[in-house]
């Protein structure tokens, strides 16, 4: 079960979001202050923090801070009033990764927190596992309801960082740097050949790579 710390000094707002995490089969520890918070998270296996910025005896910048700083593998996620685009930098800044303003949606946040744990169990891994997919990043794999496709390392390096951020469109620009380098001699049309190539290679029902007209492309889970 997904271990989840909760530091929020709210005690109504810190009881709502208790309650509707548990029922979605989280384990839920609590917290009214960023000392307490990093005290627990000292001495409990921690898979998802949740942090307030503005608390007593310590800030969610100062937590943030502390826990990026002894672990990096744990997803962060801020929860605040403030509103501000400074107050949104200094929250990345200090390690979050993700930012949310309140009043919180819980739907929202119940989403946000699967694809932050999502998006670190792919790093971690190295690996995306779907219904009929395994795409083995540090391995070059490709397989498809068991049967191996042959992908080139570019194909391979694509389709891993479509499927790691789910409905995020990236630009063919984006898509470029990342996967050919900024000093690279390709172009635009180099993105669309090798989307082109991957749609007629990987026949799988568990995704679909959609072209954004104006943009570029997204993949999209089933």
């Amino acid at each position: 079960m997904t271990k989840i710390l909760l530091c929020e000094d709210d005690a109504h707002i810190r009881k709502l979001i208790v309650t509707y995490l548990s029922s979605q089969g989280f384990n839920v520890l609590e917290s009214d202050n960023g000392m307490s918070a990093w005290s627990i998270f000292q001495n409990e296996k921690i898979d998802v923090v949740i942090t307030d910025l503005m608390m007593p005896k310590m800030d969610g910048f100062s937590l943030t801070q502390k826990i990026r700083s002894s672990q990096k593998d744990v997803p962060i996620l801020i929860l605040s009033a403030l509103e501000s685009m400074e107050d949104k930098e200094k929250g990345f800044i200090s390690g979050t990764d993700d930012y949310m303003v309140k009043p919180i949606d819980l739907k929202e946040l119940l989403m946000r927190l699967k694809a932050l744990i999502r998006r670190y169990k792919i790093i971690m891994e190295d690996k995306i596992t779907l219904k009929n997919l395994l795409l083995d990043q540090a391995n070059n794999l490709c397989m498809v309801s068991g049967i191996s496709v042959e992908l080139t390392k570019k194909e391979h390096q694509l389709l891993f960082k479509l499927l790691s951020y789910p409905n995020i469109i990236f630009t063919r620009e984006q898509l470029m740097n990342d996967i050919w380098g900024y000093d690279s001699q390709s172009y635009d049309r180099t993105v669309d050949t090798h989307i082109k190539r991957l749609r007629d290679l990987v026949n799988c029902d568990d995704f679909e790579i959609i072209t954004v007209r104006g943009l570029g492309y997204k993949a999209v889970l089933k």
